[in-house]
């Protein structure tokens, strides 16, 4: 089997229902303020991580944090682990300044993340 290796996992997203309170924790625990901040996304960068807010993640299906693996081929990386039986949940999608998204479940149904760029 061909593989296109990670570069770790580099970016962490939590669903957030009361953004507010949820930032207040954040930089508490962090030790730094937000490096981005909009209503839709609230993100930290702490030792090299992104650590993400997403207010309403639920709504969008997110049942708990997600660890995103960074990859330089996310639809090599794709292949590879659905040829290894997970499943695709979101097809890779541009977010923004070529930056692309993806999301898979492993065969116990956990949610993982791929970024690429």
């Amino acid at each position: 089997m061909t593989s296109s290796a990670t570069q770790g996992i580099k970016t962490v997203l939590h669903p957030v229902t009361d953004l507010a309170a949820a930032k207040a924790v954040y930089t508490a625990l962090l030790g730094t303020g937000p490096t981005s901040d909009e209503p839709y996304y609230v993100g930290f960068e702490v030792e090299g991580q992104q650590i993400g807010l997403v207010p309403g993640g639920a709504d969008q299906g997110m049942t708990s944090p997600v660890a995103y693996w960074h990859v330089p081929d996310i639809e090599a990386k794709l292949a590879e682990v659905t040829a290894a039986g997970a499943k695709v949940k979101d097809e890779p999608n541009d977010v923004g300044g070529g930056r692309l998204v993806a999301t898979f479940t492993d065969a116990d149904g956990n949610v993982l993340g791929l970024i690429q760029g």
